[in-house]
């Protein structure tokens, strides 16, 4: 069953929203990926919850979803093979990511972004 469900913003300005969430709601930086360099990722807690914001230089602030959910579970593989009998949609196989999970990007039955994520 799934360990969290993580809220996730895509911009095309990750210090901008940095700055917003962290000046407006005390938003501390949690983790970075990569490390070193322009970050794509950003983990951040506020209060006792987390948000994620995805750098997307592609992507236009009009773009009607830029919120993604990511879930962590225990078998990424086990559920992908489900999704497509519930109506879901799989956008590829999962993966195994450089950050230590797989990923399997998914869409549900009304279009939304899901990531399965599972620890390796």
């Amino acid at each position: 069953m799934p360990a969290a469900i993580q809220p996730m913003i895509i911009t095309p300005d990750l210090d901008r929203l940095l700055r917003f969430y962290q000046e407006l709601l005390g938003a501390q930086e949690v983790s970075r990926t990569p490390e070193e360099g322009p970050a794509f990722f950003v983990d951040l807690r506020i209060g006792d919850s987390e948000l994620g914001v995805v750098s997307d230089t592609s992507v236009p602030l009009d773009t009607p979803q830029r919120i993604l959910l990511s879930v962590a579970v225990e078998a990424v593989d086990d559920l992908l093979e489900r999704v497509e009998s519930l109506g879901g949609e799989t956008l590829g196989p999962a993966n195994d990511m450089p950050w230590g999970q797989r990923v399997a990007h998914i869409k549900d039955p009304d279009g939304n972004a899901v990531n399965l994520t599972q620890l390796i």
